[in-house]
């Protein structure tokens, strides 16, 4: 087995804390290779931000557990060598599907795993969350659970429609699985295809799909139920429509894409919300620099130069979300 603290990863519990009592809310960027996680690391270093390493189940088959283990290991001795001198970084399995894949995350160095039983019957919820909580908790490791559902499609979790959380379930939930910290479902939705047009309006000055507000009343309720409890956010990306433009413009078919506006993230980031997840934003932006690149120099097969683009554009976009959508800039405990 690795511990966590081999590796010079923490766990989510004094971070959270500090970001609900802070107002502000911590990044968690997924991401699936080399690139993306220098990216990280230098948006991270460079605003003074903790971050969190998110692999879904697909990216941890994907990169494979070993190097893994060793990419984080490494980020943490990037982050110091480009000047951070006390980091503050998790690696969490976004959306575990079972105590299995938990428990083999958790013996291979993540700091932090999230039990999705979300899909399951409540009770059933219940025991496989407490189950993955007793085990990790062993190891000192963190566990965010899930109430709800979030429609939309990130790698294996695939849901028609949403089901809001119910804010009377929370207390029972958290009291009897001891998780965490506790992802809900207010109206976010995974992927790039967030929400149907049917479901939006449209911007009579841009043209532009305008989706539907958040169920912040729902937010409100679960926060008067666990007052101070740590919240997570999923499927939180907002489609950036210069990516999606750009993708277009240099031979991509992305149609009525569109995500969580802004200006809705800024609002949950400064209640119990501590952790706000991005994946697509991450895709889009990397996709977008690589088209442009590729269309622009047809004959260039060397993939440093169309890479280097993709990373500047994403670190670009991260440094964005930490200063001006999530507010984690300049909260290192030990800068």
């Amino acid at each position: 087995m690795v511990g966590y603290k081999e590796l010079g990863l923490v766990n989510t519990r004094e971070m959270f804390a500090k970001a609900v009592d802070g107002g502000y809310a911590i990044p968690a960027f997924n991401f699936n290779n080399m690139e993306q996680l220098q990216a990280i690391i230098m948006a991270a270093v460079e605003t003074k931000s903790p971050v969190i390493l998110q692999v879904s189940k697909g990216a941890r088959n994907y990169a494979n557990q070993t190097l893994l283990r060793y990419m984080a290991e490494g980020a943490v001795g990037y982050a110091k060598e480009l000047g951070c001198e006390h980091p503050e970084i998790v690696l969490h399995l976004d959306h575990g599907d079972s105590f299995e894949l938990c428990k083999s995350c958790i013996d291979m160095g993540f700091s932090s795993v999230m039990i999705d039983g979300s899909a399951l019957p409540y009770d059933e919820n219940v025991a496989v969350t407490k189950k993955v909580v007793e085990y990790a908790h062993q190891h000192d490791v963190t566990v965010e659970g899930e109430l709800g559902v979030l429609a939309g499609v990130e790698e294996e979790v695939s849901a028609a429609e949403s089901h809001y959380t119910k804010p009377e379930e929370v207390i029972d939930f958290v009291t009897k699985t001891g998780c965490d910290s506790l992802a809900i479902s207010i109206g976010t939705s995974h992927g790039a295809y967030k929400f149907t047009p049917e479901q939006c309006t449209v911007d009579p000055q841009t043209g532009r799909l305008v989706p539907p507000p958040l169920a912040f009343d729902v937010l409100e309720a679960v926060e008067k139920q666990l007052p101070g409890f740590p919240i997570v956010l999923h499927g939180s990306s907002s489609v950036p429509q210069e990516e999606v433009d750009t993708i277009n413009q240099y031979g991509g078919c992305l149609k009525a894409a569109v995500g969580i506006p802004e200006d809705q993230l800024r609002k949950a980031a400064k209640s119990a919300v501590c952790k706000i997840n991005i994946d697509s934003d991450s895709r889009l932006a990397m996709t977008a620099a690589i088209r442009k690149a590729l269309a622009e120099k047809p004959a260039e097969f060397d993939p440093r130069k169309y890479l280097t683009p993709a990373r500047d554009n994403m670190k670009k976009l991260y440094i964005h979300k930490i200063v001006n959508v999530l507010g984690s800039d300049n909260k290192l405990i030990n800068k």
